[in-house]
């Protein structure tokens, strides 16, 4: 039972033609210390033009079995923190009419991502792009990954959607992993995490070339395991929990919110 009357407070200003929907959003309950250093529901939300179109990229992580039958409306954002975004955002911005869509496939590296390009990201003329990719790339090429090749197709995609629309709002997320599953074994363990932290960096400084939200999932997971434990957020050291998709949900929402916020005013 919720202690608050209402949970749901949005604001809505309009700016010329273009309606720009933001909020707080409702006190949290049951006020707790973070494991994560992520918080919850007490975030300032994200400012949006109404009916923006959202992206979200990546692999098996952010792919989650989302329903290929676009029709399917149960199933068409499938079950990871793109599912636990769009429905919090859909209770806090009702009226914004956020359009979500996840193309994330399960197996793929950022050269699959650049592959498939141009159907899957340019073609939905998306409004704001979201990208997690990177542990496959760890995964497949365990003796080292080409991190010259790797920033080369991920910097194609984003020239390729930039170019599309110049206007278009980044989110990248780093790639990260857990001593958690197949990757308790401390050598394999730190086999992975090498080549995971030779690709953070990279993302890092995309952040930065491309004026990019960056999502330090890594980080923020390294936080929650120090707080908990590792299997406690990822059982297979790659893949999350719902309780760890929930951690990139939140972090992924408090990002975005400090950089596109209520004070904007216009998308």
């Amino acid at each position: 039972m919720f202690a608050r009357r209402a949970f749901l407070k949005a604001t809505v200003a309009t700016t010329g033609v273009a309606t720009l929907c933001t909020g707080d959003s409702a006190e949290a309950r049951n006020s707790t210390d973070s494991h994560s250093g992520v918080g919850g529901y007490n975030y300032r939300l994200p400012g949006f033009t109404k009916g923006s179109r959202l992206l979200f990229q990546g692999d098996s992580i952010t792919d989650m079995k989302w329903g290929r039958n676009q029709n399917d409306r149960n199933h068409y954002l499938g079950h990871s923190y793109v599912y636990l975004i769009a429905a919090r955002l859909g209770v806090d911005l009702p009226k914004a009419q956020l359009d979500i869509y996840n193309r994330g496939m399960s197996g793929h590296k950022v050269a699959d991502l650049r592959g498939r390009w141009q159907k899957d990201a340019v073609e939905m003329k998306p409004d704001l792009l979201s990208i997690l990719i990177g542990v496959n790339d760890v995964g497949r090429n365990l003796n080292g990954v080409d991190a010259d090749k790797w920033e080369a197709d991920y910097r194609f995609i984003l020239d390729a959607s930039r170019k599309a629309n110049p206007r278009l709002r980044l989110v990248l997320l780093d790639p990260f992993v857990l001593a958690s599953g197949r990757l308790e074994n401390p050598s394999a363990f730190k086999q992975w995490r090498d080549q995971i932290e030779g690709l953070i960096p990279i993302v890092k400084q995309l952040a930065v070339d491309y004026e990019a939200v960056h999502v330090k999932t890594q980080d923020v997971f390294d936080a929650a395991a120090d707080a908990v434990s590792p299997e406690h957020w990822i059982w297979d050291g790659v893949h999350p929990l719902p309780q760890g998709h929930e951690l990139i949900a939140r972090a992924w929402l408090e990002e975005v919110s400090a950089r596109w916020n209520h004070n904007e005013q216009s998308n």
